[in-house]
């Protein structure tokens, strides 16, 4: 039977759009909770086990979970799941039912461009990645384009070059990343793309990688922005802000919108916890606050502007997180990291000797462990 598929962009859309349908998930309950579907809209979801539609005593009951008359859109781990589930549904009397093509790792990839600034010469996106509430950006100077923290899914940023008819030239890492797989290394040896980071990040990396200097001013071109690099550790030694033309700061996993970001990571709270504190009161503090910051990351989707867009100036986000950046000792700063520290995801270790290059692990092991939100934020519910 051919049963109806949709992409990731096309759920995002009707997520944005609050379009009328029910998400029915045919994952273990155990997956769910892992890893589920979010959006900036309320999701209507249901999840009912593929299992419990395997056999005649259990699936009769798991159809009638199933709201009758409504639009249905089904997702699973990899999409035959989905199918059986689906077709299940029409021979019982369902009309409108779809399965998203390829499963849920479609959705744990997508990509949502947004325009940041357009001039005569250049322009800069941010590229929104839903399932992992994550943000990297590209800068574009007549025919060359630079890549900041890039995520696994290269195929969408080569695709992205190719259509507007630049080559991916440079990739920034604003620090070694934990919560999900870098793309910088693909994108690196596919283009030819020169890697820059941090040498406290990245002095063990086993692949060429260009060391960043505090304070210089990088270019992909004559006619493009400067890019500003700011040495600013603390979530980890190495981490650096971007200054793009003097206005807009890719601030990586330094400065959120809400919150800031974690220090004990690497598994050293409080020495990662004082060289926060010191970035915090002396670099980020000497900042102009009409500076628009770009965040690595978002905690929550009302966050973002009208127009998705993932940015503030850098005065209304000390405003916002007064109670942080109005921390006056170290040793206050260090109790409240300790008051919201939790335990980090047990894939993180392993993803930075990924990022690193250290060990090298099969395309199917990298979607499984890049599944899932980031647990970078220093508070996990800020309020």
């Amino acid at each position: 039977m051919e049963i109806k598929k949709y992409v990731a962009a096309e759920l995002f859309d009707w997520i944005v759009n609050q379009e009328d349908f029910v998400l029915l998930d045919v994952r273990n309950p155990k997956e769910v909770a892992r890893f589920k579907i979010e959006g900036p809209d309320p999701v209507e979801m249901l999840n009912v086990p593929y299992i419990d539609f395997i056999y005649e005593e259990e699936k009769k009951d798991s159809i009638a979970k199933v709201p009758a008359g409504r639009i249905i859109r089904v997702v699973c781990a990899k999409e035959g799941s989905s199918q059986f589930v689906a077709e299940a549904l029409i021979e019982n009397g369902f009309e409108d039912v779809a399965i998203l093509k390829d499963g849920i790792k479609t959705w744990g990839n997508l990509l949502v461009p947004k325009l940041i600034c357009s001039q005569e010469n250049w322009c800069l996106y941010q590229f929104i990645r839903p399932a992992k509430a994550s943000c990297s950006y590209g800068l574009i100077s007549g025919k060359r384009m630079a890549i900041f923290d890039p995520c696994i899914n290269v195929e969408f940023y080569q695709d992205f070059a190719d259509e507007i008819g630049c080559k991916i030239v440079k990739t920034f890492e604003t620090h070694l990343q934990a919560d999900y797989i870098s793309g910088s290394q693909a994108l690196a040896r596919d283009n030819d793309a020169e890697i820059i980071g941090h040498a406290n990040d990245f002095k063990e990396a086993a692949f060429a990688y260009s060391p960043v200097e505090d304070r210089k001013f990088y270019s992909l071109d004559d006619q493009g922005p400067s890019v500003e690099a700011i040495h600013s550790p603390g979530h980890t030694p190495g981490s650096t802000c971007y200054l793009i033309d003097s206005r807009y700061l890719i601030s990586g996993d330094t400065v959120f919108l809400v919150s800031i970001g974690r220090p004990d990571l690497g598994g050293k709270a409080q020495g990662w916890s004082k060289l926060l504190f010191n970035t915090m009161k002396t670099t980020i503090a000497a900042m102009d606050n009409q500076l628009s910051v770009l965040p690595g990351h978002f905690v929550n989707w009302d966050e973002a502007g009208s127009d998705l867009v993932f940015m503030d100036t850098l005065g209304s986000i000390k405003d916002k997180n007064e109670a942080i950046y109005d921390i006056a000792t170290e040793e206050a700063f260090f109790e409240f990291i300790k008051a919201n520290m939790r335990q980090q995801p047990e894939e993180y270790a392993r993803i930075r000797q990924i990022n690193a290059g250290l060990i090298t692990v099969d395309a199917k092991e990298q979607e499984i462990m890049d599944l899932g939100k980031n647990e970078c934020a220093a508070s996990a519910n800020p309020s």
